[in-house]
């Protein structure tokens, strides 16, 4: 049996916002998707990135509970520059209130590193190298 990880999916308490926050961040999500059942776009290089709101999860397991707590799931977008995860970070920030949560700072592994929080409070790490041949700092 040969399996291939091709697919990742949040369930969200909010949809539409969800959506905005994933297409604010470059995800290409379908456009009047906010009440749908179930949303998917597909990646560079081939991955899903689906989401299902909570009712639709409820229609094959009625006692699902959504958990709380953060970094249920853990997402990391790479940026052109460091200057890029900058403007990233406060365009979130700007545009999701709720979503600051480690501003930009330069990593001791040699990135440019800062994270904001989705809707649901899942954790999306944003960073570039800081070099310019993006290879990682030596941490020895």
């Amino acid at each position: 049996m040969t399996l291939s990880f091709d697919f990742i999916a949040i369930v969200t308490a909010d949809l539409g916002a969800s959506l905005d926050f994933y297409r604010a961040l470059g995800v290409d999500v379908p456009t009047g998707q906010d009440d749908a059942p179930h949303v998917e776009a597909k990646l560079p290089g081939g991955m899903t990135l689906a989401w299902d709101p909570v009712s639709t999860i409820r229609s094959f397991m009625p006692d699902f509970e959504l958990p709380e707590g953060g970094n249920r799931i853990g997402f990391a977008f790479r940026a052109e520059s460091p200057a890029e995860v900058d403007r990233a970070y406060a365009d979130i920030v700007e545009r999701f209130a709720t979503a600051a949560h480690t501003a930009p700072w330069d990593a001791p592994w040699g990135q440019r590193y800062a994270t904001v929080l989705d809707p649901d409070g899942n954790s999306i790490d944003l960073y570039a190298p800081l070099t310019s041949d993006g290879a990682a700092a030596s941490l020895g």
